[in-house]
């Protein structure tokens, strides 16, 4: 298990824009299981909205990525680098994320050449996808 002070050893997200809370999983380069604990004091719900608090979609997403950071930075040859956003594909925003959710953040490397990848990633709450999208990195 990874906490927040070994996540910004690997990342170089800091609050309030860190969106992960913890990894439960780490596989260097192949893998990585993280957890957003979403609390009605986000930031974001101060204007997203007041009247019903949904987490932005592209936030989830931005804690998708930073999970499959995790994954692709723990590798002895990437660490003190940083992952950078190539594309987004195949978005599907399914369920929304409101104040109290658990948000489980899967992100799994499906394919890597040179300091280009690709994850498969995962957003669910209480075993519901919430977000599943394909994710494009670069490493710099």
């Amino acid at each position: 298990m990874l906490g927040i002070k070994e996540i910004e050893a690997i990342i170089p997200h800091r609050h309030p824009f860190l969106l992960i809370d913890c990894i439960e999983k780490v596989v260097p380069g192949v893998k990585a299981t993280g957890y957003k604990a979403v609390t009605f004091h986000e930031p974001f719900f101060a204007g997203h909205f007041p009247q019903e608090p949904v987490m932005p979609g592209v936030l989830i997403v931005e804690a998708l990525a930073q999970t499959g950071a995790v994954a692709i930075l723990s590798m002895e040859e990437n660490k003190g680098k940083v992952a950078y956003f190539g594309a987004i594909n195949s978005a599907k925003f399914k369920k929304k994320v409101v104040p109290g959710d658990k948000l489980k953040l899967e992100c799994e490397i499906i394919k890597q050449k040179g300091p280009v990848g690709i994850g498969k990633a995962t957003a669910t709450v209480d075993g519901k996808v919430a977000v599943a999208a394909e994710l494009t990195f670069m490493i710099g």
